[in-house]
């Protein structure tokens, strides 16, 4: 059985309530209820983790190597700063899918920029709670 690591970085825990306009009234729980069910429906397990620390972050993508087949990541502001996150996917040697669920590219300038993005299989952005599960269908297809 495929496993997956969903890993979601800092102020994701607010969701549902954190500026509702730009990141809707969807949970982060709700987030990983979608992407289980999916991944369920096709025989995948998911682990989900979230975390402000970035080393948290980083030791979890560190761990995931011969565990995960996939890591889907909303790296959130670490997107834009992080060397740490980037070197961590980098040296996991996991397949991984950068997910934001607002556009980045439609938002302030210094979010058009991701340290993460160049080592990762792809991002998908804009999209919401869906893009969870657009990454998890790249990533069951062996992306």
């Amino acid at each position: 059985m495929k496993k997956i690591l969903v890993l979601n970085g800092p102020n994701l825990a607010l969701l549902g309530t954190r500026e509702p306009e730009i990141y809707g009234r969807t949970t982060l729980a709700d987030i990983v209820a979608l992407v289980t069910a999916a991944a369920q429906e096709k025989g995948i397990s998911v682990d989900a983790f979230q975390s402000d620390v970035e080393g948290e972050l980083v030791a979890a993508i560190g761990c995931a190597r011969g565990v995960y087949d996939g890591i889907i990541l909303n790296p959130a502001a670490y997107t834009h700063t992080s060397v740490a996150l980037h070197d961590a996917i980098k040296a996991s040697g996991v397949p991984t899918v950068e997910v934001h669920l607002s556009n980045v590219y439609a938002r302030e300038g210094y979010r058009h920029e991701s340290l993460t993005a160049g080592v990762c299989a792809g991002q998908i952005c804009g999209f919401g709670p869906a893009g969870y599960v657009l990454a998890l269908e790249a990533l069951s297809r062996g992306r």
